[in-house]
């Protein structure tokens, strides 16, 4: 045993040093050295101990577990290291486990099951690897007959990471399994696959975001490969590996593109056969980069127009209320549309349903707050920012504290909406990712830090007309391409379940219809109502019913344009479940099914297109943070600090430099220092004082008896309950606004009677009682 792991390290590192990269195809596919003379030399000589017809072999990523031939008292395992090869570790003994052996290993556990000591069923058994001494932990019974020799392995559903099952032999007469389930390991529920497997399959490696690699016998003798999709259930034809197999144990040494199986040739002898992924060449050739070209010299020469119409801060940051209401609801559109959402849309229908579009059509539901409570008291006030009420009716301290938390978040948040779809760029098309960020960033705040508020106003609906004309045109191109068209497509997808707008039941822990309007509701309503990026469009119309026009357009626009983008998940879905070769097997992103068909399916210049669509929601995002960011500070916080007043044209535009340079700066961080993680943490230690602050807004306006004490106390309070909620997950994370908003707005309320004449202001919008 011992000296067959010490073989397979040495040849598997030998293997992966010394195949090489081979030019990149058109199509992906996979290179393995398994021909006869390369097998020939990797056969091992020594006298092992190791019974080829009952144990198995599961590769981890720091060793190997060799789990033995079984008793009824169970089945003997143990360890051995790559770092230290000639000591091997007894691990407890799998009691209940009788033989046939399979397993994985996943985030730190070995996940084991195989043929029963007793019972009809098959159980699968967790252990710590880094502390096995802690022994076997009973986890789940699979479904449906006994089964040994499956090939197992870890992949998301599209939703949650998922215990796969595979094949194998059943228990009761031995006889090859064709069917799996899977085990979702956050719902813990099992689920039967809806794809009847190959024979003989053996072995299985998650690949990518959503693909297993299954290796399995032919009628000769020889090893195959099948490709498995787990969100489209969908296998594809099997590839010829190599030949001369009798039993092929597991895959391990899995680095990059590169893969290992541990296979029993039919001499007997153990084999050892690599495979290298090899990726096409990708390359958005000339026309696709004349179109990108042209698109950024569009934005560019917008700026420098808008840039001789600033002549003071009310131009640059309110347009001298010059922006008609059409174009103002274009912006707010194209604001709230950022490239992850462009890209997470149609991936999120993709890989579930439609019930998150329900969520997108929250602003439906509070326009009319909007346009009723909100907007009236902004216009009547004539501010600049929305933290300019709160002092107004509260007090400077609050208005500080919450200018200051909008400013970080924003920085970050441009920060990520530069970074994530670069990073999907860069896996797709082969674009340096710091290339992506950098042209993405710096043409934004070109054109933002010369042409203000009008030049991002404008470019915003250019950019919108960009990205619903391109998403039209690949709702019609895929359509296309389905054999059968539309009804086709659609039919499909129905099949399937992708149409399904969630479960109807109340339950405030999971995703149901009920959570995701709740959650629409009170998200849209602190977005649409107290995100300065967004106040500041309602006080670029010349009127305050020009306002009102520019949130009902922005309103209206959001259902189609929602049906559109669902639209091209359920119909992405329908057209990989009918070519399932065309899916990249190596993407490790979710998100990039959109972005992947454009690059491989879609005609030059057309690409360009949507490519240029997917900066453009990007841009449309990134400069309405940094003009909003910049008139944050320089009307909240600069006045403060140098004592002068009003910050003048020239300030403003320094400060919408600096804020986009951070920015930049903190996606080349992310690039670089893979601090993707951190922004997470980041975000949600600021969005627990955002969460609170539509309560807050609403507690000035529609109560006469909240005061600054009251605030105070229920943004503490406020910030308790996210924590406790998001500690003890009482609530669906989309809920986590929900709560922050009613604890404020409620708390706030009751403490202001704690104090009765503490700062109390009044403010109607419809009188000049103030």
């Amino acid at each position: 045993m011992k000296d067959l792991m010490k073989h397979i390290y040495v040849l598997a590192v030998f293997l992966t040093a010394a195949i090489p990269a081979s030019p990149a195809k058109q199509q992906e596919s996979i290179r393995w050295s398994g021909n006869e003379k390369v097998k020939e030399s990797l056969c091992l000589k020594a006298d092992l101990s190791l019974s080829y017809d009952s144990d198995a072999l599961i590769g981890a990523d720091n060793g190997l577990i060799y789990v033995g031939a079984g008793d009824n008292r169970g089945s003997r395992v143990e360890f051995i290291s790559y770092e230290n090869k000639e000591d091997v570790e007894i691990w407890p003994v799998l009691e209940g486990l009788k033989g046939a052996p399979f397993g994985t290993v996943y985030g730190g556990e070995a996940i084991v099951s195989g043929l029963p000591t007793e019972g009809t069923s098959s159980v699968v058994y967790l252990l710590n690897t880094a502390s096995p001494d802690k022994g076997w932990k009973r986890a789940a019974v699979i479904p449906g007959v006994p089964r040994g020799y499956a090939a197992a392995a870890v992949q998301s559903n599209g939703t949650n990471p998922s215990l796969y099952v595979i094949g194998g032999i059943s228990g009761a007469d031995s006889t090859a399994l064709t069917d799996g389930y899977s085990y979702d390991l956050i719902l813990r529920r099992w689920v039967r696959i809806p794809c009847v497997f190959p024979e003989n399959i053996s072995a299985a490696m998650p690949s990518g975001a959503n693909h297993l690699l299954l290796v399995g016998k032919d009628d000769k003798g020889g090893m195959v490969l099948y490709r498995f999709h787990t969100i489209t259930s969908t296998i594809t034809d099997a590839e010829p590996v190599t030949a001369g197999i009798d039993r092929i144990f597991s895959f391990v040494r899995a680095e990059g593109s590169y893969m290992t199986v541990i296979c029993v040739g039919t001499d007997g002898k153990p084999v050892l056969v690599q495979g290298n992924i090899l990726h096409p060449e990708r390359s958005l050739g000339v026309i696709n980069w004349v179109v990108i070209a042209l698109y950024f010299l569009v934005l560019a020469g917008i700026g420098f127009y808008f840039a001789r119409r600033q002549k003071n801060t009310n131009d640059y940051f309110k347009g001298g209320g010059r922006i008609p209401w059409w174009a103002a609801g274009l912006s707010l559109f194209g604001t709230a549309l950022s490239a992850i959402t462009f890209m997470a849309i149609p991936a999120k229908a993709f890989s579930t349903d439609w019930s998150y579009g329900l969520f997108n059509v929250g602003i439906v539901l509070v326009a009319p707050v909007i346009v009723f409570v909100f907007i009236p008291y902004f216009r009547k006030l004539n501010i600049t920012t929305a933290y300019q009420y709160l002092e107004i009716r509260f007090n400077a301290a609050i208005r500080v504290l919450c200018s200051v938390a909008f400013i970080v978040f924003q920085v970050g948040r441009m920060g990520v909406v530069l970074f994530l779809p670069s990073i999907a760029l860069n896996v797709v098309t082969g674009i340096d990712i710091f290339l992506c960020i950098g042209i993405m960033g710096l043409c934004s705040i070109l054109y933002t830090m010369t042409g203000g508020i009008e030049a991002v106003v404008w470019t915003d609906a250019i950019q919108v007309i960009i990205l619903l004309g391109g998403a039209l045109f690949a709702v019609g191109y895929i359509t296309m391409s389905i054999p059968g068209g539309f009804a086709e497509a659609i039919s499909i997808s129905a099949a399937d379940g992708k149409f399904s707008l969630g479960s109807t039941g109340f339950d405030l822990q999971d995703s149901t219809m009920w959570t995701v309007l709740i959650a629409a509701f009170f998200t849209n309503l602190t977005t649409y109502g107290t995100d300065q990026s967004m106040v500041q469009r309602y006080l670029t119309t010349p009127s305050q019913s020009a306002a009102k026009k520019s949130v009902w357009t922005n309103a209206l626009l959001t259902i189609p344009a929602t049906i559109i983008f669902f639209l091209i998940g359920s119909l992405l879905y329908a057209y990989y479940k009918t070519f399932p070769e065309s899916l990249s097997i190596s993407i490790n992103s979710a998100d990039a099914v959109f972005p992947w068909y454009i690059f491989t399916e879609l005609p030059a210049g057309v690409t360009g297109l949507l490519i240029s669509g997917i900066f453009a929601a990007a841009m449309s995002t990134l400069s309405g943070s940094m003009n909003s960011a910049a008139t944050a500070y320089i009307v909240d916080i600069y006045p403060r600090i140098t004592r002068r007043g009003a910050g003048s044209l020239r300030a403003a535009r320094f400060a919408t430099c600096v804020t986009g340079l951070i920015s930049l700066a903190f996606a080349f961080l992310m690039a670089t220092w893979n601090i993707a993680s951190l922004w997470d943490e980041f975000q949600k230690i600021l969005g627990l004082i955002l969460g609170s602050m539509g309560g807050l807004f609403m507690l000035g306006m529609l109560t006469r008896r909240a005061n600054s004490g009251g605030a105070i106390i229920g943004i503490v309070v406020s910030i308790l309950v996210q924590i406790f909620v998001a500690r003890f997950h009482t609530l669906h994370l989309l809920l986590y606004t929900a709560s922050g908003f009613v604890s404020c707005f409620v708390v706030g309320y009751a403490a202001s009677y704690l104090f009765p004449d503490s700062n109390k202001r009044t403010i109607t919008s419809n009188n000049n009682n103030i």
